[in-house]
């Protein structure tokens, strides 16, 4: 996390607390709904996030619409002009393509890159409580006939624990590693699946792949395009595979594969 000119910038979304309550927000997360949610938690006074290719059903900015209900402002960057995952790019490279109707009222509009954003967005109010029920994120087994280990879903990879050691687990996630460092997954997992955002700039929404490689863990990335980021459940269901590293490869993962076909292959050998 990082603080300039008053905006308090973020690699994840999962990051935001009660630090932001009242301030306007850079996390360099995708658009979903549960990040809009959790922006909506904090009490950002406005919140500006990556729109991780739009993607299957416009889920990548979907949060927006959301946030707009609250009557807060947010826009989402383009994946082309800064990395998903690094909070630091976003602020200093950041071209809005996606804003919602509160952030409109205070004259943001797509094109507009981040410094004029945030002098814009210092007019946004401080927000109310919020007025939705808490939303959780789903964590839940992915039943596959013949598997030799367990198949995990959760919507972020926040979720996986310890205790998923040797599972393969299907996220909702982008594939893009936190700030550009540090590790892809937090269990010695046998495989991991991620969203590719949009690959995006630097090829940033595949980041983790090669870090999931040197660590011996076969990782895949679904398109954006074919499944709905933030949602596991798309993720397995609807998702085919962009790019696989080559643990990945060596279970017989390719390219144009259906995650779900994946996901078998690597569980059951």
């Amino acid at each position: 996390m990082g603080d300039d000119a008053g905006a308090l910038v973020f690699d994840s979304a999962t990051k935001l607390d009660s630090s932001c309550r009242g301030r306007v927000c850079v996390a360099a997360s995708h658009g979903g709904i549960y990040v809009g949610h959790l922006a909506a938690k904090a009490g950002v006074a406005a919140v500006i996030v990556s729109d991780a290719g739009i993607g299957r059903e416009g889920a990548g900015v979907a949060g927006l619409a959301l946030l707009d209900e609250l009557g807060i402002p947010a826009g989402a960057a383009s994946h082309l002009s800064a990395r998903i995952g690094d909070g630091q790019d976003l602020l200093a490279c950041g071209v809005l393509s996606r804003v919602n109707g509160a952030a409109m009222r205070l004259g943001l509009a797509p094109g507009l890159g981040m410094a004029e954003a945030q002098r814009l967005l210092r007019g946004a109010p401080a927000p109310g409580p919020l007025s939705r029920p808490p939303m959780a994120e789903a964590r839940f087994p992915i039943a596959i006939p013949g598997a030799r280990v367990p198949v995990i879903g959760v919507d972020s990879n926040s979720l996986v624990q310890p205790g998923d050691a040797g599972a393969v687990v299907v996220t909702g996630s982008h594939g893009g590693l936190l700030g550009g460092r540090g590790s892809a997954v937090s269990a010695a997992v046998r495989a991991a699946v991620y969203n590719d955002a949009g690959i995006g700039k630097d090829e940033a929404g595949v980041s983790r792949l090669p870090a999931l490689e040197a660590a011996g863990i076969a990782g895949l990335t679904v398109s954006a395009e074919s499944a709905r980021i933030g949602d596991a459940r798309s993720t397995f269901g609807d998702g085919i595979v962009s790019r696989a590293n080559a643990p990945a490869r060596r279970f017989g993962v390719s390219e144009g594969m259906t995650a779900a076909e994946a996901v078998a292959r690597i569980a059951r050998d």
